[in-house]
């Protein structure tokens, strides 16, 4: 098993999609500020500073931190894997259980410093979106939306024209955006009920996550040697 299948590349990206939105929801809920896209956020400066009251110089500050923490993530990401193509000798499960750690961390740094929490939070999202940005010509994106669905509108607009795009490249945005908006809609809900720990579940699906992966992957990789 050397090179990922597109049912592995959906699946995965599906958990991913889910685990980044379920964080990014939770953070723009409780603080205001998104730790998983930086685009709506960076804009919102400029009105920061056009009011420099408290709550003004604070949504500045929550957006400073999550950029910074969210940079510093996709360079690590660089620095440790430096490979952005998808494949299957990279250690994706131990960096997955790393960056559940993390949230747990996240999760007891928010009760004493939002602020740290949300530069935690970031980071991870960073390095989580910069594990793979190739796959077979696709450019994978599982923190934030506005990529999966230029490259939906994309390969649409090239299939109708008559260019043979293989199905999966149409289908992967759609079922990314389905996991997160669920994601969207599970850490809502769990807020909604008055959850305190919600930073902290995200922490062990991640874990989970990464846990399972490597598991799969040892006894798939097994499974190829002896056959």
């Amino acid at each position: 098993m050397k090179q990922f299948s597109p049912t592995q590349l959906v699946l995965g990206g599906c958990v991913l999609a889910f685990g980044a939105s379920f964080l990014n929801t939770g953070f723009i809920l409780t603080t205001g500020t998104s730790v998983s896209h930086l685009t709506g956020d960076i804009a919102r400066i400029g009105s920061g500073f056009a009011a420099l009251g408290s709550e003004g110089v604070k949504e500045v500050l929550n957006v400073v931190v999550a950029t910074i923490g969210f940079v510093t993530g996709a360079t690590t990401s660089g620095f440790l894997l430096h490979h952005p193509t998808l494949e299957m000798k990279m250690p994706y499960g131990r960096i997955l259980s790393a960056l559940g750690l993390c949230l747990v961390l996240s999760h007891f740094a928010y009760l004493r410093s939002p602020l740290l929490a949300i530069a935690i939070a970031s980071a991870v999202c960073g390095i989580q979106n910069a594990l793979a940005s190739r796959y077979r010509g696709v450019v994978l994106r599982t923190t934030h939306l506005t990529g999966l669905f230029t490259d939906f509108g994309i390969h649409l607009g090239m299939k109708l024209r008559g260019h043979k795009i293989e199905r999966w490249k149409i289908l992967i945005p759609v079922w990314l955006t389905l996991s997160f908006l669920l994601g969207a809609i599970l850490s809502g809900i769990l807020l909604h009920w008055g959850s305190r720990h919600w930073i902290l579940a995200a922490g062990v699906g991640y874990c989970l996550s990464g846990v399972f992966w490597s598991i799969y992957k040892r006894t798939r990789s097994s499974l190829a040697e002896e056959n």
